[in-house]
């Protein structure tokens, strides 16, 4: 299994209409091949960061299956313009 990791910093005052679109974009990601879970949880002391937790089979289930879909189409423009700057994605393995 693989954690894909992204600090999402969403434009100030677009946090409400970034959460429902979100929302949309989620039945997006939850119908790709080798998705497994996802979360997004809000930061408490930065109010418009959020950080998003994806688990996939492999990195290429990420990084082929879902970004070279025309899903990913779909999901971009739902969400990339609420994000400032555009956040870094990475991805962790289970080590213990």
């Amino acid at each position: 299994m693989i954690l894909e990791v992204a600090i999402l910093d969403v434009k100030p005052n677009m946090t409400v209409e970034f959460e429902t679109a979100f929302k949309t974009a989620s039945a997006i990601i939850s119908s790709m091949p080798g998705y497994i879970s996802h979360e997004l949880q809000r930061c408490i002391e930065t109010t418009n960061r959020y950080i998003l937790l994806v688990r996939w089979h492999s990195l290429e289930d990420h990084t082929v299956g879902f970004r070279q879909s025309p899903d990913y189409q779909k999901w971009r423009s739902l969400l990339h313009h609420f994000y400032d700057p555009f956040p870094t994605v990475e991805h962790y393995e289970v080590i213990l």
